[in-house]
């Protein structure tokens, strides 16, 4: 469960791919930076009871997360953002920048 989320955070807060010669430039983790566990945020994880489609705990919280951090960092300080990874220009603690 909080391994999705963690692949989620990933690309929204450290890490991309890129593309160089046409060819991609990450060829593993050596390169690709995933989130350790001693750099993942607490994570409370709630599983509800359903027989409804999506089934499974791990994966779905994965897509949702950057779009989440977004517009969470969106909230704080005004800044809205189209690329991963997520990169705030400088703001004053406190204050929301517009």
């Amino acid at each position: 469960m909080a391994v999705g989320i963690g692949y989620g955070l990933s690309p929204a807060l450290m890490s991309e791919i890129t593309i160089e010669q046409g060819a991609v430039a990450q060829s593993n983790f050596h390169d690709y930076q995933v989130l350790r566990i001693d750099q993942m945020p607490e994570i409370e994880v709630s599983i509800v009871p359903s027989a409804e489609a999506p089934t499974g705990v791990g994966e779905p919280g994965t897509p949702p997360i950057a779009p989440a951090v977004a517009n969470a960092l969106f909230a704080l300080t005004g800044q809205a953002f189209d690329r991963l990874p997520l990169k705030v220009k400088k703001v004053n603690a406190g204050t929301r920048s517009s």
